[in-house]
């Protein structure tokens, strides 16, 4: 052992801690702050906190912001302990728009600003600049978060204004935003299309784009984050001659979809895409309207 390097060591050791320790393990010496800061280090960590015993829930209402274990043998939740937001703002002035490894990018509600913020820590990033950049508005924008092949942690923000269209991405790695192309329809940018938050799978993001009215367009929007390139795939074909909505959902690194369709009595199928085409796994009866909304709160 004593030959062993540190690097080996740390790696080895704190790569399989709770992030509250590696936290407190930054303040050992600068040796161990730098290693235990670098992508490389952020990566294997997250890689091996992704089991069923690490899941958290975090929980945010009027009162209070609270994580909750996620008790995976019976469904169920464990004790749940208190977060304070660093960022002085009350519970619901702030809203979750995207999550990735245990990182969260929010939206306070009174600014308009975008914050990366990591719960277990409490340690956050503003995004926001004197230039507009990281300023969301609900409803008209779309955020993803992502990592791409070189590690880096990135925001892509699809922003819609009255007459402004465009597409930009924050690098957390160089701290600052940039402007991309959108080469796909520019319809789907307009204010009648409804925008998902984009689900990271597989190296692209997901984004559901539905047309605000019965009978409308439904498609899926695709970023490969590597490339940076935006492509079109077909919604599941389910009936338009209802209300239609999708969700996306990451199981085990395959892209999944609860598609609700119909108009009094929704009808929901689980679907998973399997190369650009979708492919039924799951039908469910028909459930009132009211039953839907609180269903798709559990799966969201």
């Amino acid at each position: 052992m004593a030959d062993l390097p540190t690097h080996t060591t740390v790696f080895e050791i704190l790569t399989r801690q709770p992030a509250k320790d590696v936290g407190r393990s930054k303040s050992v010496c600068k040796q161990w702050y730098a290693l235990l800061s670098t992508q490389d280090f952020v990566r294997i960590h997250c890689s091996r906190s992704v089991v069923s015993s690490n899941q958290r829930v975090l929980l945010i209402d009027d009162l209070t912001c609270s994580v909750r274990p996620i008790i995976s043998n019976n469904n169920d939740y464990g004790p749940s302990s208190i977060v304070t937001f660093p960022f002085h703002h009350q519970n619901n002035d702030v809203s979750i728009l995207s999550h990735l490894n245990g990182l969260l990018c929010v939206c306070l509600n009174r600014t308009y600003e975008l914050l990366l913020w990591n719960p277990t820590t409490t340690a956050f990033k503003r995004l926001s600049t004197p230039d507009s950049h990281g300023f969301y508005i609900n409803n008209l924008d779309a955020i993803g978060l992502y990592v791409d092949a070189d590690d880096d942690y990135k925001v892509l923000h699809i922003k819609r204004r009255s007459g402004v269209l465009g597409v930009y991405v924050y690098s957390r790695e160089v701290d600052s935003w940039r402007n991309i192309p959108f080469i796909t329809r520019q319809e789907y940018l307009s204010p009648h299309f409804n925008w998902s938050a984009g689900t990271f799978c597989g190296g692209t993001l997901y984004f559901t784009v539905c047309e605000c009215w019965i009978g409308g367009t439904n498609v899926v929007i695709c970023f490969d984050v590597n490339s940076e390139q935006f492509k079109e795939i077909s919604f599941p074909p389910v009936p338009s001659n209802g209300m239609v909505q999708g969700v996306l959902v990451n199981v085990k690194n395959v892209l999944h979809m609860f598609a609700s369709t119909g108009m009094f009595e929704m009808t929901i199928d689980l679907w998973t895409l399997q190369g650009d085409y979708w492919i039924k796994v799951l039908s469910c009866p028909p459930i009132p309207p009211i039953s839907l909304s609180l269903w798709e709160v559990v799966y969201n």
